[in-house]
């Protein structure tokens, strides 16, 4: 049976291209707001980071209704770092619309959605977004697309995707340049002409891969998929299955149903093959699961999510501040919190280690790890992180293995030689350089992805905020060396108290301050970068001492440098290997973590 009455699509593109935005215009004029409704700009973005940040970190489903067909949206990230998010939800659609920038062209993550798109053989639209742009150049962008596509191996039919332009701010799509801008309707007709329509047997066994997960407090664990075959009832009893798991059997009941209708969740009492749903009640629910009939239990094929490539240890607080600004300090505490967090979040892995008050936590870059740091942060958790560190494997011969990215850089001509020389300090290769779009020069590079730790600071700093970086993770190549991270090393706090502006005065020769007169800082506190090579104790709690006798010129005011106030991934970027960076509701510290200074010399001594 193919269900006319829907399509199943999903939006993809590279960050920043316009995904939520087109979203937006689409529930816009397919009614699903009222007219004098008051609706916030992308909003899809329901996170208050994803807000923040203008980056979308989950994945959303929302559903439209045009010339009676129901259409599924998906919303999925842009960003590599949740690429994660993009390969799961692809199982639940027939086809795409592939958003490019009318400027930009394509990026990194165009050709790492795309590619994923194409091996799933779904349909293909392509929508040249922000034609509306000054500096837009579609025709050319075209022709990039047709060959990001043939480099890719698409099929004919692929190759013969239809091409819309857009302005998704705006509101518009036309079929061709010189047309006259209206509405999205052209969008809207090309899905229902381009996208295939689901198929499904409803009279088949039972058949629905768990492609997402959604979290509630009031109903726990919701399980959001296709239905490929059969029909699925309230209370209907089915088993649990797993393609990669085959000991899973679970015998399990259906409590709620519900189907996607603008940007809620409509209860339903039966669903049918072709349409996505969401299921609650079912504790034991993950990604990758199907639900099927009890007497015919066969798992779908389901591709296993990249792993994790990077890790941090998320410890207890344990500072001479630890518990004065957070609501939840604990071990145990920080350890549900991290595993609540695998309810949702696929590519993450939390593991326990040796001390009950350190937890490994690896996710699949930088970005992916601060936006949970971030997020527990503002949930008032304290506790503290190391420096990141990627993770290693062996081939078969037992050679080390690491992972490597390609990394993508626009950067003006006169910042080239500093990006390059920087890169080939990291161990980076050079693959290609050639003209980018707005006087730019692209430079491409193969580097370890230990080597982009800590760089995105000192590449804003290079090219004075005027360079583009993106990055995709490419697989495991041989180990390429040691890399020394940071040729600037610390000042560090010699003992506790409050800062002073005569001790900051006499300390900030010596380099850049972290901390204003007032901060509270303690015995180990790393408060400045030194430019020199070694670490330094500095006393910035010093005070100037009272004599009754006035010197000419002892009561002018003293001139202090504006301290750096750095960002969570600033000092994400900064701390070494021997640091820890301690997170509060209110403050980032960056410590040393062995505070005691006749003790960290010791273990430096003995090559600790």
């Amino acid at each position: 049976m193919i269900r006319e009455d829907v399509r199943n699509i999903a939006i993809i593109a590279h960050v920043d291209h316009g995904k939520t935005t087109l979203v937006d215009g689409m529930l816009q004029q397919s009614g699903v707001f009222r007219e004098n409704q008051e609706v916030a700009e992308r909003v899809m973005d329901s996170n208050d980071l994803e807000r923040e940040r203008g980056i979308t970190i989950l994945s959303k489903n929302t559903a439209i209704t045009y010339k009676d067909t129901k259409i599924n949206i998906v919303d999925t990230p842009g960003h590599a770092d949740f690429g994660g998010e993009v390969e799961r939800v692809l199982k639940m659609v027939d086809g795409v619309i592939l958003l490019v920038d009318a400027f930009e062209g394509t990026m990194p993550q165009t050709r790492f959605v795309l590619g994923k798109a194409l091996e799933l053989n779904l349909a293909v639209i392509v929508c040249i977004n922000k034609i509306d742009r000054p500096e837009a150049r579609p025709e050319e962008v075209i022709d990039e697309v047709l060959e990001l596509l043939m480099d890719l191996d698409a099929t004919d039919e692929q190759l013969d995707a239809p091409i819309i332009f857009a302005s998704a701010k705006a509101g518009y799509a036309i079929s061709d340049l010189g047309d006259e801008p209206r509405d999205l309707q052209p969008l809207f007709d090309a899905i229902l002409e381009h996208i295939p329509a689901p198929e499904g047997d409803p009279e088949a066994p039972l058949q629905m891969l768990v492609s997402t997960i959604d979290y509630n407090e009031y109903v726990g664990r919701i399980g959001v998929g296709k239905i490929d075959n059969g029909t699925i009832h309230v209370n209907d009893e089915v088993m649990l299955v797993n393609f990669h798991d085959p000991d899973k059997h679970a015998k399990v009941k259906i409590s709620k149903l519900y189907e996607f209708d603008g940007l809620d969740k409509v209860e339903v009492k039966e669903a049918a093959p072709g349409a996505i749903v969401a299921v609650s009640g079912i504790s034991e629910i993950h990604i990758g699961d199907t639900l099927c009939d009890v007497n015919d239990t066969k798992p779908i094929p389901f591709q296993k999510i990249s792993e994790p490539t990077i890790a941090m240890h998320f410890l207890v607080n344990d500072s001479p501040f630890a518990g004065q600004e957070g609501d939840f300090v604990t071990s145990r505490q920080i350890r549900d919190r991290l595993y609540r967090e695998l309810n949702t979040d696929v590519s993450l892995r939390v593991e326990d280690t040796d001390s009950t008050d350190r937890f490994k936590v690896s996710g699949r870059g930088e970005l992916h790890l601060s936006v949970l740091i971030e997020n527990m942060r503002r949930e008032g958790y304290e506790f503290a992180v190391s420096k990141a560190e990627v993770l290693y494997k062996e081939d078969e011969i037992g050679h080390k293995l690491e992972p490597m990215e390609e990394v993508q850089i626009d950067v003006p001509d006169e910042f080239t030689g500093a990006v390059i020389q920087k890169l080939s300090m990291r161990k980076g290769e050079l693959m290609g350089m050639s003209p980018a779009p707005g006087n730019l020069t692209r430079l491409v590079f193969s580097i370890p992805s230990r080597g982009l730790i800590g760089y995105r600071g000192e590449f804003l700093t290079d090219t004075k905020g005027n360079g583009i970086m993106n990055q995709t993770f490419v697989g495991y190549e041989p180990f390429r060396g040691p890399i020394n991270y940071r040729a600037k090393s610390s000042l560090i706090a010699f003992e506790t108290g409050e800062a002073s502006a005569y001790g900051i005065f006499n300390a900030q020769d010596r380099g850049i301050m972290f901390v204003q007169p007032g901060d509270p800082v303690y015995a180990g506190q790393v408060i400045g970068e030194n430019p020199k090579s070694d670490d330094i104790e500095v006393n910035v709690c010093k005070t100037k001492h009272l004599t009754n006798t006035r010197a000419s010129g002892s009561d002018e005011a003293l001139k202090l440098v504006p301290a750096k106030i750095m960002s969570l991934e600033q000092c994400m970027d900064f701390i070494d290997t021997d640091e820890l960076l301690e997170i509060t509701p209110k403050s980032l510290r960056i410590r040393k973590k062995i505070l005691d200074q006749k003790q960290r010399k010791r273990a430096q001594a003995q090559g600790k």
